[in-house]
């Protein structure tokens, strides 16, 4: 094959992978045949790095008892009617089998696919492509509110203010206003209507987007992905299926600059350590930006690339809670690769083996990484040191890809020998193609 041919070739299967991750209609990504259920509640304890072999996902898992509930919402009207949570353990919310890890609720509505999920104190934001955003408190419908289109791709929470990145390529900002009735109002979009007219009356504010068709370049003109908050410096990134990663200032919602990050889709966007924002693509890199000052205004400028491979890179989170920062990146392939930050630079560290098919999200808490998959299943990994990472669990339950995640930590305390000692725990949301949301009870101790 010449060097041409196999260029052509790798671009045609990248191509394939876009179509395959970032197609509105996720149904090609679900197989018929339903995860066996394994209820023994046995863990497989596996190490790996970049040298080890990839386990053998045969004979393990870590699974509860899975329970649904169908919500008959196609016959109502009202996006804030309530829809109660399956609860195994009804009586008692903590008792998760004897390894303090498991299931505790699942909620399955017909209203469509969770693509996106966002804690915020005692709250829980979840959206789907029936362009629904539903809030939930202690495992009861809290509130919600309903954009007029585009489903939801990501959600990030600043303080009062809630931000819907959409499919249409709008990001949408939400407040809650009203206690008594419990009400969320729309206040604004990214750009604002007055700075996009603003920016439309200038032809040098134009760029091409595609063959004859120009925008302006404060706007994204295909789905928001991703999104993630700068609390410290009041920025909000936002990245895109156009390839761009947009930045924002969230005192006055001003776009500050669009970088032409990528040469595919962007499906992740992280904030992360030293003034650093990590982006991963479809075009199977993961790049790291610093916003650096650049004559008389500051611009986000590429420090180096960690990954460039032919297999879509489908999401990137930065866990800042260990000793070392550690940046993991989630791909096509079902591999997850990391990094840990050195003295001046970062260090590939790994390659954690643990799916059989596409991992489509990625979450981190405490010295645990967890990973979604288009297999269906949630793996738990913990970071030892020395860049081994042991998975304690494996989570079985969804019958669609999981496709998002969000973490809430809580503390337990247990007797032991008459002494007490602190287990950090999780409580982890899942939201897949398969309508559902699931509630998992994670602790960090085998």
């Amino acid at each position: 094959m010449t060097k041409q041919n196999s260029g052509n070739s790798t671009l045609l299967r990248r191509q394939k992978l876009a179509v395959l991750l970032h197609s509105s209609d996720p149904n090609i990504m679900i197989t018929t045949k339903h995860q066996q259920d394994n209820n023994d509640g046995s863990f497989d304890h596996r190490q790996s790095n970049a040298s080890l072999p990839s386990p053998n996902r045969s004979s393990s898992s870590s699974s509860s008892p899975v329970h649904y509930f169908m919500s008959p919402v196609n016959h109502i009207t009202s996006p804030y009617t309530k829809s109660p949570w399956s609860i195994p353990y009804p009586n008692n919310i903590n008792a998760v089998n004897n390894n303090n890890t498991g299931l505790i609720g699942s909620l399955v509505r017909e209203e469509g696919h969770i693509y996106s999920l966002a804690c915020s104190g005692d709250l829980l934001y979840t959206g789907s492509d029936s362009k629904n955003i539903r809030v939930w408190k202690n495992l009861v419908e809290f509130s919600g509110f309903k954009s007029s289109s585009g489903l939801v791709k990501a959600i990030v929470v600043s303080g009062d203010r809630i931000f819907t990145g959409h499919q249409d390529g709008k990001i949408r900002v939400w407040k809650y206003f009203d206690s008594k009735r419990k009400a969320y109002k729309r206040v604004g979009s990214l750009p604002t209507t007055k700075d996009y007219i603003k920016s439309s009356m200038n032809p040098n504010n134009y760029i091409e987007v595609r063959r004859r068709r120009n925008v302006p370049w404060i706007r994204h003109y295909d789905a928001v992905a991703c999104m993630s908050l700068d609390e410290q410096q009041g920025l909000l990134y936002s990245g895109s299926w156009d390839k761009s990663m947009k930045v924002w200032r969230l005192s006055d919602s001003k776009c500050l600059e669009s970088v032409n990050a990528h040469d595919d889709a962007i499906n992740s966007v992280v904030v992360g350590f030293d003034g650093l924002v990590f982006t991963g693509s479809a075009d199977g890199t993961v790049k790291v930006w610093r916003r650096e000052l650049v004559g008389k205004t500051t611009k986000h400028l590429l420090v180096y690339t960690l990954l460039d491979q032919d297999s879509a890179v489908t999401s990137v989170v930065v866990n800042m809670n260990t000793t070392d920062a550690i940046v993991y990146a989630g791909s096509s392939d079902g591999l997850v690769n990391f990094w840990e930050r050195g003295k001046q630079t970062l260090s590939h560290g790994g390659v954690l083996r643990g799916h059989k098919l596409a991992v489509l999200c990625l979450a981190t808490a405490g010295s645990l990484l967890f990973s979604g998959s288009a297999d269906k299943s949630i793996c738990v990994w913990r970071r030892e040191g020395g860049g081994i990472h042991t998975c304690l669990s494996v989570l079985y339950g969804h019958t669609g890809p999981v496709k998002c995640l969000a973490v809430q930590g809580r503390f337990e305390e247990q007797e032991d020998d008459d002494d007490y000692r602190k287990d950090q725990e999780w409580v982890v949301y899942s939201g897949s193609l398969d309508n559902s949301v699931k509630l998992w009870r994670v602790s960090e101790q085998p």
